[in-house]
């Protein structure tokens, strides 16, 4: 694996195919492309910090394809989940570079979609989930209202 992914904030590979970090810089996205990812996304605001106004352009440059799904870290709605499942969904096998600000809410997105979406092994997601950070009173509740049925919550 690159040091240059490396070097992107809370960079984490969960497997084959899928990237996730907090916010990267101009300089990464091409090392983003050089691992072979084809999408990138973006749950990060416009306002968040170390937010690019031109990321777009960034991506599409290396010949890669932006999406941005904003999440409000503090009040994540249903329907961002929801939007963000349809868009992993079709690009099931597809190599994907999620990123936010700080990759906490990646992390929780990719925990919720492993589950519902591809059957991931639970202390396995979860361990990447711990490995950015203890989802606060907010994130908690939103994980265990969209956890598949029959799930502990954390």
């Amino acid at each position: 694996m690159s040091s240059e992914l490396q070097s992107i904030r809370a960079f984490l590979r969960l497997r084959e195919g899928i990237g996730t970090s907090g916010m990267p810089k101009p300089e990464h996205f091409s090392a983003i492309a050089k691992a072979g990812y084809r999408v990138v996304i973006n749950l990060a605001l416009p306002t968040s910090d170390n937010a690019m106004p031109n990321e777009g352009d960034l991506v599409a440059r290396e010949g890669m394809t932006y999406l941005q799904i904003p999440v409000l870290f503090d009040r994540p709605q249903a329907e961002d989940y929801d939007r963000f499942e349809k868009v992993m969904n079709a690009l099931h096998g597809t190599a994907v570079f999620v990123h936010c600000a700080a990759n906490m809410r990646v992390s929780a997105f990719l925990f919720l979609y492993r589950l519902r979406s591809n059957g991931a092994n639970r202390t396995e997601a979860e361990d990447d989930l711990r490995k950015i950070w203890e989802p606060d009173p907010i994130w908690k509740a939103f994980i265990n209202a969209h956890l598949p049925p029959g799930d502990a919550p954390l």
